[in-house]
């Protein structure tokens, strides 16, 4: 890979998805250069040149999959998940009473684990309630692959062993003739899949009550990640929870938010 493609490379993923990987060149060389042996593609070049080419955006999300890690799995970083359920959905019932409208959003949901968590956490809080609020969850990622399978919603049994057994056995049931689980239907209409970039403006009319953007702003740079808090910010309700990745930071004298714990943080009402 020479130095002219990889600045086309680095500067398409900066100035599209926000992904700086302007100091990674041994990394995007390691991902793409088996997939450029397995093509039709002789050259990066060759392979730049036909995504520029592209209009369908097929090799351009193929590569942004190549170079970005979709490692997720069912209720990672469970601290999160305890606060949302002993403190923020305890909060949001007593506030949102009248309405009986929750708006949460996953944003960089991946293959589907963590908004599947999240409509699991919601079911059992709210129980025999459920039906009386809208929960639904919004899941949405740049890549269409992944959420493709997540929208489909089957896992092998090493990816669901670690649920707790009345989880397992509730919200999913086992593909037949294999070893695979299938999240059920009702849960799977909990959850609502949309593919967004989130460089771009956000298209929601509601404003959101729950964010979990998390280990996704490892690929930004600072003013890329201030700029998305500060919109995220402005999308949400006062007193809305944001929850990042347990190894993430956010500037604190640059965040609009209150920081509650490391990685949970809190829009004040009124500011």
């Amino acid at each position: 890979m020479t130095d002219e493609e990889f600045r086309r490379i680095y500067q398409l993923l900066k100035s599209k998805y926000g992904i700086d990987m302007s100091a990674k060149k041994e990394i995007v060389k390691g991902r793409l250069e088996n997939f450029l042996r397995l093509s039709k593609y002789e050259t990066y070049t060759e392979f730049i040149n036909a995504m520029e080419l592209d209009i369908t955006g097929t090799l351009e999300g193929k590569m942004v999959d190549m170079l970005t890690t979709n490692h997720t799995y069912f209720f990672r970083e469970p601290e999160h998940f305890d606060y949302l359920r002993e403190v923020v959905l305890p909060e949001l019932k007593k506030r949102e009473n009248v309405n009986r409208d929750l708006c949460i959003w996953s944003a960089a949901c991946s293959s589907g684990e963590e908004p599947y968590t999240l409509a699991m956490i919601i079911g059992e809080f709210f129980g025999l309630e459920r039906d009386r609020w809208d929960t639904k969850v919004l899941a949405t990622d740049i890549s269409k692959e992944v959420l493709d399978k997540a929208a489909r919603g089957i896992y092998t049994e090493n990816q669901v062993k670690e649920l707790p057994e009345h989880f397992k056995r509730y919200y999913f049931r086992q593909v037949e003739g294999t070893d695979k689980y299938e999240v059920k239907d009702f849960l799977k209409q909990e959850v609502i899949f949309r593919e967004f970039n989130l460089m771009n403006p956000l298209p929601f009319k509601r404003k959101m009550h729950v964010v979990f953007l998390r280990n996704v702003m490892i690929y930004f740079d600072v003013e890329t990640k201030k700029k998305l808090i500060k919109k995220i910010y402005d999308g949400m309700e006062d007193g809305g929870y944001l929850f990042i990745g347990k190894t993430e930071t956010i500037d604190r004298e640059d965040c609009p938010f209150r920081m509650i714990r490391s990685s949970i943080y809190k829009k004040q009402q009124g500011r």
